[in-house]
């Protein structure tokens, strides 16, 4: 029975410790957190029982090697994990007679700061809890990091680096390689912290939440941690929301947190419980993984039976298509779910996932739908050999510890999600509620195959009112932007195809020459196009290729069909700009942007640069005695930089 026992002891270490490194090494989950959890506690069970814990036990191995390039650096003491409970009861345990901090378990990549004379110097990630990476560059354009502070003294704290939910949306749509890095804000967030050009960083919008003083010499905290956390807010630093608790009041502050996951941004993966009692939490000591002052909880998940319907293939601007399981609707944290990702054929496979089996959902941190375990395990089976939106052959690719499906078609339309996403921006089409990320979800399921496609989303009303994120409302407001974009401008059109090197300036430039006659814009050559003032011989060699391709002709006209061409604004209006060139820098004062004083320009015959060259009439710069490159370079070559006013009296 022992050996028994041995052998599957030994069978969890080996899948949890895959797991462990699938998950912080490579980015990847090979399994749920729920199975992982599961799996774990199995795991101690068996060892408690056995009294056998083997050397590569992840209940003694805290994390993972860094296997980067940035610097390392030992931590004076371990960093270690915290032992767990699910039960409120075990928090009263815990607590005794003593008073506690209750705060966020907040799911993001730990960090140690050091200030010396009121500066940041140092800033190193938990990294394996012995050893972690440098990243002190990074640190120091986090959003709401102090850079100085009024403590002169040697301050060292710890706290999380997180990236909300908005922002990990945000994100998404705007980088292009996400692939199944960035499946959820916590992957996000370790990449942009550990990023080696801060640049990148920069834009990720990391925030640091602090959770633990660690040293702040001479400070006296009258021996509570509340006190600690009180003088860092006072240092300027954003702290974990918290709550002083008693046995007695611990399961009402439970309730309150949970209560408060749905609207909360940051994701969290369960509570921290402290005892406020300094002294009294560190003569406790620890043991070999874990401080004994201190214990996580995690939410007790609540699941339901449901029934697998189908496996819908998603595909992404990336090629990679990812499983998706759709199951008979269930009642989960006071929502009805009936989809869940499924993120890869490993886990496919790890779940033995096929159609009609019955399966336990939950939702993860209370959030996110996830498939917990498969209860019949009738097998995978109808692994797509074609891309569910342009019909091209299938492959299936091994990436690290993880099999994923990819379609090798590269002109398939869910790959040029970037395409979809001009034709709808505000220079193009103007339509409001179709962000990249809807685009994508509306291509994957087949609703857009085509630009013309997008004035027919009433086809799908039913199932888009019942997509996350989506209502009736917003349904609604969505139909409304797509009606009133149907009334639109030709330069608007042909910038909004996307054709190489065409923007809207010389889209206008292009119309006006033909004056906004479609027919005769297809028939023009290349020779022609480029004797167009301001149009050269690649704007107008790319402008005849596009129209070259009878796919691209077609699907125009189409797209024509759905639209009202209006009289593109300032046309017959006097051309008092006309031959002047324009370069706009710094803040405007008498318009929404920079983008309004280009339009004025160019609808009265001007045109507007990005760089001031001999070629530029005017730089127009509200900080005329600005000292930036382009106020310099403007000085060298003589040309006249304005004020806005001045720009206007030239109106």
């Amino acid at each position: 029975m022992n050996r028994q026992k041995q052998k599957r002891m030994q069978e969890l270490v080996e899948l949890l410790n895959k797991a462990g490194k699938a998950y912080y090494q490579d980015a990847q989950e090979i399994m749920s957190n729920y199975e992982y959890d599961s799996l774990y506690d199995e795991l101690v069970e068996l060892e408690k029982e056995l009294g056998i814990t083997l050397s590569d036990s992840p209940t003694v191995n805290v994390g993972y090697e860094v296997l980067s390039e940035l610097p390392k650096e030992r931590h004076e003491e371990p960093m270690l994990s915290l032992d767990k409970t699910k039960e409120a009861e075990g928090l009263k345990d815990f607590l005794g007679d003593q008073k506690g901090l209750l705060s966020w378990k907040m799911d993001g990549l730990t960090i140690v700061l050091t200030y010396q004379g009121g500066e940041l110097v140092k800033a190193v990630t938990r990294g394996n809890g012995e050893v972690g990476e440098v990243i002190t560059n990074n640190a120091r354009v986090f959003r709401n990091i102090p850079l100085k502070i009024s403590y002169q003294g040697e301050l060292i704290l710890r706290g999380e680096a997180v990236i909300g939910y908005k922002d990990f949306e945000r994100i998404n749509e705007e980088i292009t390689d996400v692939q199944a890095k960035y499946k959820n804000p916590r992957n996000l967030c370790s990449g942009s912290v550990r990023q080696l050009n801060n640049e990148i960083t920069a834009k990720r919008n990391v925030r640091f939440f602090a959770f633990a003083l660690v040293r702040a010499a001479g400070v006296d905290f009258h021996n509570s941690r509340a006190s600690q956390m009180e003088w860092l807010e006072q240092e300027g630093f954003e702290t974990v929301e918290y709550h002083e608790v008693t046995r007695e009041t611990v399961e009402a502050e439970v309730i309150k947190f949970s209560e408060k996951i749905a609207k909360n941004d940051f994701p969290s993966d369960g509570l921290v419980l402290i005892y406020d009692d300094i002294e009294y939490g560190q003569s406790l000591g620890r043991t070999a993984k874990f401080p004994r002052d201190s214990i996580a909880f995690k939410w007790a998940d609540e699941t339901c039976r449901t029934k697998l319907l189908e496996i819908e293939w998603s595909p992404s601007r990336t090629g990679l298509i990812n499983p998706v399981a759709i199951f008979e609707p269930v009642e989960l944290e006071g929502t009805t779910v009936s989809r869940a990702s499924v993120h890869n054929i490993s886990i496919m496979e790890e779940l033995e996932l096929g159609v009609g089996d019955e399966i336990e959902v939950y939702k993860a941190n209370m959030i996110i739908p996830q498939i917990a375990r498969n209860l019949t395990r009738s097998g995978v089976r109808d692994i797509p050999e074609v891309c569910p939106v342009c019909q091209g052959r299938t492959k299936i690719r091994q990436e690290g510890n993880a099999k994923t499906l990819y379609c090798t078609n590269p002109d398939c339309q869910a790959k040029h999600v970037k395409a979809f996403t001009l034709f709808v921006s505000r220079d193009a089409m103007n339509i409001e509620g179709l962000s990249e990320s809807t685009l994508e979800k509306f291509i994957s399921r087949g609703f857009i195959r085509e630009y013309a496609d997008i004035f027919h989303l009433d086809r799908h009303q039913e199932e888009i009112k019942t997509m996350d994120g989506f209502g009736e409302k917003s349904y609604n407001n969505l139909a409304a932007s797509i009606e009133k974009a149907r009334s639109t401008t030709l330069p608007r059109v042909i910038y909004g195809l996307g054709i190489a090197n065409i923007g809207l300036a010389n889209a206008k430039m292009i119309c006006k020459y033909f004056d906004h006659d479609l027919a005769r814009m297809l028939a023009a050559d290349a020779e022609e196009l480029s004797g167009i003032s301001g149009i050269g011989g690649v704007i107008a060699g790319a402008f005849v290729e596009y129209f070259a391709d009878p796919v691209h002709v077609e699907r125009l006209e189409r797209l024509m069909k759905e639209l009202t061409i209006e009289e593109e604004e300032g046309t017959g209006a006097a051309q008092t700009l006309e031959g002047k060139t324009f370069v706009i820098t710094g803040s405007v004062e008498h318009f929404a942007n920079r983008g309004e004083v280009k339009a004025l320009i160019e609808s009265l015959g001007g045109k507007v640069t990005g760089s001031v060259t001999s070629k530029t009439d005017y730089l127009i710069n509200n900080d005329v005695t600005s000292t930036s490159s382009k106020n310099k370079k403007a000085r060298e070559l003589g040309i006249p930089i304005i004020s806005e006013d001045e720009f206007l009296k030239m109106t």
